[in-house]
């Protein structure tokens, strides 16, 4: 089984943006949603993944992504997550050794920035960038799934 341990925050400030590199447009809708997990379609750039998400509270959750073709996700996200589809652009920073993603939202949540950070153990020390705010992992409001159902930034 296949586990993501990942750490969300708020971003301040534009201190970020000069670290950033190879921003890619991400697109991604819900086709499921059950009491314990999402399933969600994800256009990243070039590439394509249909994921399987566990709905565990915290920072561990199971996770099973899977790549498909984009001809499949287009068509998914086209034609069956409606209004639900949360558009934002990824942005890749170097810190302390880790790779920090910051997702700059599109849309009905422009204004939203949100930096995450892929852990290896639960205990992990990290040293958080200056750019970073109020971690948001453990309030469910920041959860993409819960994301894609707004019109607003929480």
């Amino acid at each position: 089984m296949a586990l993501e341990i990942e750490r969300k925050f708020l971003v301040t400030g534009e201190n970020w943006r000069k670290a950033s590199k190879s921003p890619q447009l991400v697109q991604q809708g819900y086709l499921a949603r059950g009491p314990s997990a999402v399933v969600r379609v994800r256009r990243l750039g070039r590439r394509a993944f249909l994921t399987i998400k566990s709905l565990t509270p915290g920072h561990v959750r199971a996770e099973f992504e899977h790549e498909i073709p984009c001809e499949e996700a287009d068509y998914l996200l086209s034609h069956f997550c409606g209004e639900s589809l949360v558009e934002k652009t990824r942005h890749s920073i170097d810190w302390d050794s880790l790779d920090w993603v910051v997702d700059e939202f599109r849309g009905a949540l422009a204004g939203l920035i949100m930096a995450e950070i892929e852990l290896y153990t639960t205990d992990q020390d990290i040293e958080l960038p200056p750019w970073v705010g109020p971690e948001v992992t453990d309030d469910p409001h920041y959860r993409n799934e819960a994301l894609s159902l707004l019109r607003a930034p929480p």
